[in-house]
């Protein structure tokens, strides 16, 4: 018995193992937010957020 022959029965799971659809994955912005009632603090974390989002992406 090689090297080869205990590692076969470990890696043949790997190919059956479950992916995720796309529309089934979420972004991680699972957080309900409503503009009216909104404060300053919250207006100005997002305006900050926006920015973030923008120098990441560039």
């Amino acid at each position: 018995m090689g090297r080869d022959d205990r590692n076969k029965k470990r890696d043949k799971n790997k190919q059956k193992l479950p992916q995720v659809p796309k529309n089934m994955k979420s972004d991680g912005n699972d957080v309900e937010f409503s503009q009216e009632i909104a404060d300053q603090h919250d207006l100005e974390a997002m305006r900050r957020a926006d920015a973030a989002d923008k120098r990441a992406k560039h």
